[in-house]
């Protein structure tokens, strides 16, 4: 069972920056794509970035120039450096990994999230 455990989250100011960690038991570059996500007050889950296996890498509008994903070998986690953070940043960030069966169907696991709160 794949289990994805995020952390780094916190309360900042804004204009300040974080980074978030996503760790898993077995091999991050398993994985067919990683992806973040942001949870709002509404629940409403929105796609923060993504990277796919050969590293290449897409973002939300509205995090583009401030957000960079990444990949860590060395300690197998994937990362979220956010700078500039906004208030309009703040939510629940859920990693999650998308893995490819050899009969083509499509896994996706998630973690239980990190908070990020922004101040004013």
């Amino acid at each position: 069972q794949v289990q994805l455990v995020e952390s780094g989250g916190g309360l900042v100011q804004a204009g300040g920056s974080l980074r978030l960690s996503c760790t898993t038991s077995g091999s991050i570059f398993s994985f067919n794509a990683m992806e973040w996500y942001r949870q709002g007050p509404g629940n409403q889950r929105e796609l923060v970035a993504h990277i796919a296996s050969d590293g290449r890498t897409d973002y939300a509008e509205s995090v583009k120039g401030r957000f960079t994903i990444s990949r860590d070998r060395a300690n197998n986690m994937m990362l979220l450096k956010m700078n500039s953070l906004k208030p309009e940043d703040t939510g629940l960030y859920l990693c999650n990994a998308e893995s490819l069966t050899e009969l083509g169907y499509v896994l996706n696991y998630w973690g239980k999230g990190t908070l990020v709160t922004v101040s004013s």
